[in-house]
């Protein structure tokens, strides 16, 4: 191209205008897979496709030499925005509802299991918070059926210390869903654990050690376990 005038009055040397309309790159993507994820910039839960590339060099627009592969990407299917793969291990909303629900109940069953006596005031407040993450129906009468099921399948008697098998049920309820907590939002539900176990008297040391393990398992450190347990014991 000759040298000349620009429109936005610049000079403009020959070779530097539609050299990139001469050349270039183009990608042609395949799908290698779709489902849900949550669209960090939707917002929310979308559908997706994950894509894989194969780039060539273009002259003109016509493809004529390979570039090599790009990929794999996550391509929302409202926002059309690119992603790396790794968007997908975070849980849609759904999905960390359902997870956190699960979480709330699992350690409510372990604190009651680990009091010994399963006193209507902590059923009262056991079914309170697991209503609250979502199980609707969940009664007082429900939980300590369930807490008397878990004791006789796994031949453990009310207020022992946490075992090998609660220690399991509640790292794989909590591990998955920890790293996707703000901290606020694991020590709420140490918390909760925390005040199922008060509601009829100070912690026994069964408690305790059922609170110490559930502290471990959402990645709260031992000495932030230990303050929060002790606030849970002062009244607001």
């Amino acid at each position: 191209m000759l040298p000349g005038w620009g429109r936005n009055g610049r000079f403009v040397r020959a070779g530097t205008m539609g050299v990139s309309r001469i050349l270039g790159t183009r990608t042609a993507w395949t799908t290698v897979g779709d489902g849900e994820f949550f669209c960090p910039g939707c917002g929310g839960d979308r559908n997706y496709q994950r894509l894989t590339g194969r780039r060539r060099f273009t002259c003109l627009g016509v493809p004529v030499m390979p570039r090599g592969e790009t990929g794999p990407v996550v391509e929302c299917a409202a926002c059309g925005h690119h992603y790396s793969a790794d968007v997908l291990d975070h849980p849609t909303t759904t999905r960390f509802s359902a997870m956190l629900r699960d979480a709330v109940h699992t350690v409510a069953l372990a604190v009651l299991a680990a009091g010994g006596t399963c006193a209507r005031t902590s059923l009262e407040t056991a079914a309170g918070a697991v209503r609250s993450a979502g199980f609707d129906d969940c009664t007082e009468d429900q939980l300590a059926a369930l807490v008397e099921a878990l004791a006789a399948d796994t031949g453990r008697i009310f207020g022992e210390p946490c075992g090998p098998g609660l220690s399991i049920e509640l790292h794989e309820a909590l591990d998955p869903l920890a790293p996707h907590l703000a901290p606020a939002g694991r020590e709420a539900i140490l918390l909760q654990g925390a005040r199922i176990a008060l509601a009829d008297g100070p912690y026994t040391p069964a408690e305790r050690e059922a609170l110490t393990t559930v502290g471990a398992a959402l990645t709260i450190c031992a000495d932030d376990v230990t303050r929060l347990l002790t606030a849970a014991r002062t009244p607001s």
